[in-house]
């Protein structure tokens, strides 16, 4: 039979169809913002590749991209990497990640409830025109005859009114009234006058009327403390991803290199297995450690690209073709850590910037003002109050307010009371507001209680990865000369394959180990910072604070 036939048939379809097939552009139309770039998200994620640079730091991504923007080369898009260095990588992440440009909104809603509340006190302006037209039958006292009569009454007054922080509520006023009929002459009525309305019980508090002014003004406070506690618990998460990844890929960089000790290990086996020196058996060892090797180097690729990922997502890179781009780091793990502070230093700097604990005690705050409130609700409404006119009448508009000079005048002075009968609607809502503000200062102290034990537990952690690093250190230096010893003995022939591959699989851990106990201690310093709230003035960030006073 001829093999070459399926191939005969099968190549000029396959040139065929190749010929027919033409490029089709994406049918994905996309709403941009203005200076935006369109998220390319529309293929699945591929494995990553890897390379290394020890010149200019670390850099891993995809190896594929989206098609590029018109003008722009493919090959650049994909190739061109994210430098970042621990700085740079914060303050992008504050100027272009997107939940934190929706959570700056905020404080400017909560704002806008402050003038919401101060408009009660705004001065109104009123107007008001009337034309009333009439008919109507009469009857002469006098005589007894009965005729009709035919009128019209034009009013028009304007005014000003305003209600003051001090529960008084002030109107001036200038009223005009021209009323004319068939049975009488035209008669002009023009009065100014000023009616007050002072408060004398519920409502007579300047702090009671200011009050919801107040509680706003602490709403938009705590926003502001919002926004802090979200801005600090992001730049924790970036840096904390910035070092994920750094330890990824050192992680990566240990598994290739010893990926590359086993194979030269099952190289030296196979020559020695060919001289005669060790028997076949002594092969499957190392094929084992070499299968080994590759399994972690899969996953450790795996695990980089997800963290790229996770950390373009919180930078948020403006250009093109962001999702597929490597990115390079530049900061290195390795420090020499350092000294701490006293444990109760660090527990008083959280009590002074947690903002946590400020937001806490504006609610207990913002409950005292609501008890003030609902203790006013319990008095009944008692109000005085009094108008002040002065009028004048004419045949004429003109003549009319001349007149308002003259002796006409009219003064009503007066109280009014007003009260519910039981009260309660007005003592449960007193009764809630109490039990609220007692809730509110026992979470402040339970919140206390936890931030301290926070602070502290992440201070002793901060310890114990200070002496984990010497130890880890001085323990990977020692199983670096045991493998040595180890694969020494084997070329000599007292040792196995089975035991050099144990050896360098402990090697790997060891060294794994120190790069991690590097990696984490600079994250825990990080939690610990965060924990005490005070990682945005370590970094020189400045976040708005509010001017509450905490001793209120």
């Amino acid at each position: 039979m001829n093999r070459r036939c399926p191939f005969i048939v099968t190549f000029p379809a396959v040139v065929i169809l190749s010929a027919c097939q033409q490029p089709t552009p994406w049918d994905i139309s996309i709403d941009e913002q203005p200076g935006e770039q369109p998220w390319a998200e529309s293929e699945s994620p591929h494995e990553a590749t890897a390379t290394r640079d020890g010149q200019t730091g670390m850099r891993y991504g995809a190896d594929r991209d989206p098609p590029a923007e018109s003008g722009q080369d493919e090959a650049e898009v994909s190739r061109e990497p994210i430098e970042l260095s621990l700085e740079s990588a914060v303050f992008q992440a504050l100027a272009n990640n997107r939940d934190l440009a929706v959570q700056q909104l905020e404080p400017v809603i909560a704002g806008t409830f402050e003038d919401l509340e101060r408009a009660q006190f705004d001065p109104t302006v009123f107007a008001e025109a009337a034309l009333s037209r009439e008919r109507a039958e009469q009857v002469s006292r006098a005589t007894g005859e009965r005729f009709s009569v035919q009128g019209q009454d034009n009013r028009f007054n304007v005014g000003i009114s305003q209600l003051l922080p001090t529960g008084t509520d002030v109107e001036l006023g200038l009223w005009h009234d021209r009323m004319y009929s068939d049975r009488t002459p035209n008669q002009h009525s023009v009065r100014a006058g000023v009616s007050v309305t002072q408060s004398l019980l519920r409502g007579f508090n300047r702090d009671v009327n200011l009050a919801n002014i107040r509680l706003a003004e602490l709403d938009t406070l705590a926003s502001e403390y919002e926004l802090r506690g979200f801005t600090e618990a992001l730049v924790a998460d970036v840096e904390q991803t910035y070092w994920d990844y750094v330890l990824a890929v050192r992680e990566l960089e240990i598994f290739e290199s010893g990926l590359d000790l086993a194979r030269q290990q099952l190289d030296v086996a196979d020559q020695r297995i060919e001289v005669g020196v060790l028997p076949e058996a002594e092969r499957a060892a190392a094929q084992v450690e070499v299968a080994l090797r590759e399994q972690d180097l899969i996953d450790a690729r795996s695990e980089v690209e997800q963290i790229r990922l996770r950390l373009i997502r919180l930078i948020h890179p403006r250009e093109q073709g962001q999702w597929r781009r490597p990115v390079e780091t530049a900061d290195e793990p390795g420090v020499e850590p350092a000294e701490l502070d006293n444990m109760a230093d660090h527990v008083a700097v959280a009590m002074q910037y947690r903002p946590e604990l400020h937001e806490a005690r504006l609610r207990l705050e913002q409950g005292r003002l609501e008890v003030v409130q609902t203790r006013n609700g319990l008095l009944p409404r008692l109000d005085l109050f009094m108008t002040l006119g002065k009028s004048g009448f004419a045949d004429s508009f003109s003549s009319a307010a001349r007149d308002v000079d003259g002796p006409a005048y009219d003064f009503t002075v007066g109280v009014r009371l007003e009260q519910v009968l039981g009260r309660r609607g007005q003592e449960a809502d007193h009764r809630r507001a109490r039990l609220q503000r007692q809730q509110a200062a026992r979470s402040l102290e339970n919140l206390q209680q936890l931030i301290e034990a926070d602070v502290r537990s992440a201070y002793v952690e901060v310890e114990r990865l200070v002496n984990q690093i010497d130890a880890s250190r001085t323990t990977r230096e020692l199983q670096e000369e045991a493998l040595r010893a180890e694969m020494e003995k084997f070329e000599a022939g007292t040792s196995t394959a089975l035991l050099v591959a144990q050896a360098q699989r402990d090697y790997l851990d060891r060294q794994i180990d120190e790069v991690r106990a590097q990696v984490s201690y600079r994250q825990a310093l990080i939690d610990m910072y965060r924990l005490e709230g005070s990682l945005l003035e370590r970094r020189a960030l400045s976040v708005p604070r509010g001017d509450f006073d905490q001793s209120g």
